[in-house]
């Protein structure tokens, strides 16, 4: 189950890899100015993390294998349409609201729901690698997408994404299935038999329920907010703006595409390993040191970008790849902790939200910063001084009362 979801999610990581790709591109083929352009990448965005809780309560209510093969098929649906749009408003349909949709349902909750549904014992390790799928889509489709932009047209790297998500399909509706019971198995390191809880209700009513309680709670709004910077500071400025900053800087786009997918290189080693720190070491002092290495790679960055592969950006995509998505598994952990395993998923569906809003509302700032400035210096230097706040948030989370644990 846990390499299902491996292929799954990285079947929909194609659309995940192509804003940084078509920023420029677009651009120059309908004059649309790159603030618009991020405004699509911003809907894309928070729709992704807005979509993820109710994902969680449809997966409990319909089944994994439903949703994420309905998942799959809006993100081919919306890449697929962009090939036919003329106007900035279907930019926002298709690749915001459709593809955003889609992505979302495949978000890190549906890790979270693996995780917690096979899994007793290894969870964080599993949550990493699972999370790192994300990043081995990035490694697998930027540079191929990049060669596609540059020799072919923009529309060949929608058409590309479009067929490995619709390819992906078969495979999860064959099979994903929705707990270890449904084949006469126990959940991996589990001791005991455990019945499966029957889904009942309205999932939509449950995943308000779930954010209720979860908002009375100061543990909630930390986590929260330090996800919001976190996406803030990968999702909706490294993984949108590094590769246009780095042409900025006369640097090819294959070049640049090609490092932001060593990036996710690293981040696969680096979120494989935050796993197994989070199995064996506090989560909340793990966050801290994520977030605060992260801040300072974030501030040198505007003085390591050149026209050229040069030993200190290598070393900053090293650095960071690392540090890219490390801060999931202790997220997730702390969620399973505080709000038990019933809810995690939904709460953590709700924290992703977060990250992603945070994620859009900077995808949208640096374009505008670019677009007022000529430059997004501004934009890196922000990101770096929000990271710092988010590695205090974490370590104010205080440790679980007896009644929680």
């Amino acid at each position: 189950m846990a390499a299902v979801a491996f292929v799954a999610i990285i079947g929909a990581a194609g659309m995940r890899a192509t804003p940084g790709i078509l920023i420029d591109p677009l651009h120059r083929a309908f004059g649309w100015s790159r603030g618009t352009i991020s405004l699509a990448v911003t809907i894309n965005l928070i729709l992704y993390g807005l979509t993820s809780p109710f994902a969680a309560a449809l997966m409990d209510r319909f089944g994994m294998r439903r949703v994420v093969a309905s998942a799959l098929g809006l993100v081919a649906l919306g890449s697929g349409l962009t090939l036919f749009m003329r106007s900035s408003w279907e930019l926002i349909i298709y690749w915001g609201l459709l593809v955003g949709l889609g992505t979302g349902a495949m978000a890190m909750a549906f890790a979270g729901t693996v995780t917690t549904r096979w899994f007793a014992t290894r969870r964080g390790l599993v949550t990493g690698i699972l999370t790192a799928a994300g990043a081995t889509g990035q490694l697998i489709f930027l540079p191929l997408l990049a060669i596609l932009v540059e020799n072919y047209h923009w529309q060949a790297a929608s058409a590309t994404v479009a067929g490995c998500a619709l390819a992906v399909v078969p495979l999860v509706w064959w099979l994903l299935r929705d707990r270890p019971e449904d084949v006469g198995l126990r959940p991996y390191g589990a001791t005991g038999p455990t019945p499966a809880p029957v889904a009942s209700g309205n999932a939509v009513a449950r995943t308000f329920t779930v954010l209720a309680r979860a908002a009375k709670t100061r543990t909630f709004w930390l986590l929260a907010g330090g996800f919001a910077i976190c996406g803030a500071s990968t999702n909706g400025l490294v993984s949108t703006h590094f590769v246009p900053a780095a042409h900025d800087h006369g640097m090819p786009t294959t070049m640049a595409a090609s490092l932001l997918a060593v990036i996710g290189l690293f981040d696969i080693a680096g979120t494989v390993a935050s796993g197994w720190l989070t199995d064996r070491f506090d989560p909340r002092k793990l966050l801290g040191i994520y977030y605060g290495l992260r801040g300072l790679s974030l501030l040198f960055l505007p003085m390591l970008l050149d026209d050229s592969l040069k030993p200190p950006i290598l070393f900053f995509v090293i650095f960071y790849g690392l540090d890219w998505i490390a801060t999931v598994p202790p997220t997730l952990g702390l969620c399973r902790t505080h709000f038990g395993d019933a809810d995690a998923p939904l709460v953590f569906g709700w924290v992703l939200a977060s990250h992603q809003i945070g994620a859009g509302a900077i995808a949208v700032t640096a374009g505008l910063i670019r677009d007022h400035h000529g430059t997004y210096t501004p934009a890196w230097l922000i990101a770096g001084g929000l990271c710092a706040a988010a590695a205090v948030m974490s370590l104010a989370i205080t440790k679980p009362t007896a009644t929680q644990a």
